[in-house]
Parts: structure tokens; sequence; C-alpha cells
């Protein structure tokens, strides 16, 4: 009884499939789930620190380019670190500089729909420090926005010995 009622079984399901698999015209739903994203791209390869005059701080811009896709109770931030202090050693650090009042600094310049940071901050080696932030629903264009941008400030200080130095500067964005 079992083998007939397989065989019966089988016989329908297989006509169906046999019956459907082949007409002039098919159908496919298509389905996406949109969800939340952030890219950045920094523009500026090499930001060039400078001073404008003799003793002056050294000074240089950063620019970058971001997409963003948060939800609509999300949010979402840029942040920036140090991530290889400058060397090598005997001219400025972020971490250890030769006085406690050496510092790099930087202000933020954003095209909406983020918020840049507010004043100038303090750069970290061992934290991520504020650039950006943005709120629920925001949506950049599909090209980026931007430019937008990070001016540093390097305390200019007589005690650095001469020579170039190379710090590098990791910015990360997120969204919710």
């Amino acid at each position: 009884m079992r083998k007939f009622l397989a065989t019966i079984l089988l016989g329908v399901l297989g006509s169906a499939s046999l019956s459907a698999q082949f007409a002039p015209t098919g159908n496919t739903t298509l389905q996406v789930n949109v969800g939340v994203e952030a890219g950045i791209r920094v523009d500026t390869a090499i930001t060039n620190l400078l001073s404008p005059s003799t003793f002056a701080d050294y000074v240089g811009s950063t620019n970058f380019t971001y997409k963003i896709r948060t939800s609509s109770g999300g949010s979402g931030t840029i942040t920036m670190q140090i991530t290889s202090d400058f060397a090598p050693a005997g001219g400025p650090s972020v971490a250890a500089p030769p006085d406690p009042t050496d510092t790099l600094a930087y202000t933020c310049s954003l095209i909406a729909p983020g918020t840049a940071c507010a004043g100038s901050q303090t750069a970290s080696t061992t934290a991520q420090t504020g650039v950006a932030t943005f709120g629920g629903d925001a949506h950049s264009t599909k090209l980026g926005n931007g430019p937008n941008s990070v001016a540093w400030t390097l305390s200019n200080d007589p005690l650095y010995d001469t020579g170039a130095y190379n710090a590098t500067a990791t910015f990360t964005i997120s969204a919710t």
C-alpha cells in the first residue's frame, strides 16, 4: 500500500512540475533587502603640514568624501585616530611630545547630511576622536558627499630636530 501511494504521489508531483517548466512567458519575484551602509574615501593621499612663517604652527588640510545610509532610528559617525605616530624620533609626537603643550589639533568641515565636529579637537594615538556625526535616516548622494575636510594644526616647537617626519591618520565611518 505504501509503495502504491508513493508511486501515485511521485507521479502527481512529476506531472505538475513537467507542465510548469515551459511556457511562452515566465515570472520571478525580485527581492532586495536594503541595509545601512557607510564608506569613506580619503582624497588627499599626502597631507603636507607647512609653517607659514617663522615658528608659526604647521598647518594643512586633508579632504575626504563619504557615502552613508542610516536607518530611520539609527546614526552614524566618522572618527579619526593617529595609528602611526610621527617618525623618526626627535621630532613632533602625538603620544609623547617633547613639551606637553605640543599638540596635533584639527577642525572639521562637512557637507550635509552630517554634522562636523565642533571646535578644535586634539588628535590621539590611543582613541578615535570625532570628525562627524549623522542622525537617523541620513542619505548621501550616489557619487558621495564631498569635498569635506579636516584642517590640521601641529605645534611648531624649537625642540624638534630638523628632518622629515611622517604619521598616519586613519579615518573610520560607521552607520546603524
